[in-house]
C-alpha cells in the first residue's frame, strides 16, 4: 500500500535527534558558537560514552558535524535540518492560524447576532410598555 504523506527520513531523524533534552540543550549550546564535546557535556551527569552517542546521532541526524583543529575536535551546529524542520511545522502553523481566524469571525458573528437580538428584545420592550 502506498504511504498518504511523503516518506521523509532526514525528517524523521531530526525530530528523533530533537526528541531529548540532552541533545537539544547540546545545540542550544552550539548555536552560540563550536564546542568540544567536553564542553557540551558538561552541564550533565553523563559518561564520556554517553555524551559521545548523544553526539552521534546529532551527527547522523545531520545537525552538527565534528572538526578537527589540531588537538581541538569541535562541534560545529548545522542549522539546515531545523530550518527544514520548522518549514514542516509551519504548514502545521498556518493551518492553524486559518482555523483560528475562523473561529474568530464565527464568534464575532455570534456576537453581533447575538446583539442584534438583545437590542430587538429591548425595543420590543418598550413598545409593550409604552402602548
Amino acid at each position: 500500500m502506498e504511504a498518504a504523506y511523503p516518506i521523509q527520513p532526514e525528517l524523521d531523524r531530526t525530530f528523533a535527534a530533537l526528541a531529548h533534552p540532552v541533545r537539544r540543550a547540546m545545540l542550544l549550546r552550539l548555536a552560540a558558537g563550536p564546542a568540544s564535546p567536553s564542553e557540551l557535556g558538561a552541564p550533565f551527569r553523563m559518561s564520556q560514552p554517553a555524551i559521545s552517542r548523544h553526539l552521534h546521532v546529532l551527527e547522523e541526524a545531520g545537525l552538527i558535524t565534528r572538526e578537527r583543529s589540531a588537538q581541538w575536535r569541535p562541534c560545529v551546529l548545522h542549522k539546515d535540518p531545523l530550518l527544514e524542520a520548522d518549514s514542516w511545522l509551519m504548514e502545521f502553523r498556518r493551518s492553524w492560524e486559518e482555523r483560528l481566524d475562523r473561529l474568530d469571525g464565527y464568534i464575532e458573528h455570534l456576537h453581533e447576532t447575538s446583539s442584534d437580538i438583545m437590542q430587538k428584545e429591548r425595543e420590543d420592550g418598550r413598545e409593550h410598555t409604552n402602548g
